[in-house]
């Protein structure tokens, strides 16, 4: 399997996680790092870590970068703008999960970056739909100042065929005090 598809089956198979087990409870981890720390909260994201080197998010002073997460079409799912709310959900609560493991939330976002396939397979609505949707959907998870967005096309995500969008976010986020 190439390096390629390994980063995307690890990714993607971390919002397909099951119920927590008990080796959940040593997460979220943090690694110290020059200025900061990298955050895992979760053994899948561990592995996509270890295996590829894929950190989910770091942080560096007060400011954390989340690494940018594929909506995607997943086996069995429309690609209409209903099955992409639900897709855009999905990814949202993943990122609000990397976001707490670091003890911040959505609203805590100040930079919203996507990347966006518009005429590709996963999803058949129009640019001003996905729009929409990831804006209706944000404010289900966010009560908070809007960030600031950029969203930018593309012809492909890592994800291949059933990615839709890929979001990137960069949150204010003091290091804990211990």
């Amino acid at each position: 399997m190439s390096l390629c598809l390994r980063v995307v089956a690890a990714v993607l198979a971390l919002g397909a996680a099951g119920p927590v087990v008990a080796q959940e409870a040593a997460f979220p981890q943090r690694l110290p790092t020059p200025g900061g720390e990298v955050i895992i909260p979760s053994a899948g994201q561990k592995r996509a870590h270890d295996d590829i080197g894929y950190a989910p998010a770091r942080r560096v002073g007060d400011v954390l970068y989340v690494s940018g997460l594929v909506v995607f079409r997943a086996e069995g799912e429309g690609n209409d703008v209903t099955a992409f709310e639900g897709q855009v959900r999905r990814a949202l609560r993943q990122l609000n999960q990397t976001l707490g493991a670091a003890g911040s939330s959505l609203d805590d976002v100040a930079m919203l970056n996507t990347f966006h396939v518009w005429d590709g397979p996963g999803f058949a609505g129009t640019r001003d739909e996905q729009i929409a949707v990831l804006s209706k959907v944000w404010r289900e998870f966010s009560q908070g100042p809007r960030p600031a967005w950029t969203a930018v096309g593309t012809s492909g995500l890592l994800g291949g065929e059933g990615s839709i969008v890929e979001i990137q976010l960069i949150a204010h986020s003091p290091a804990p005090r211990d």
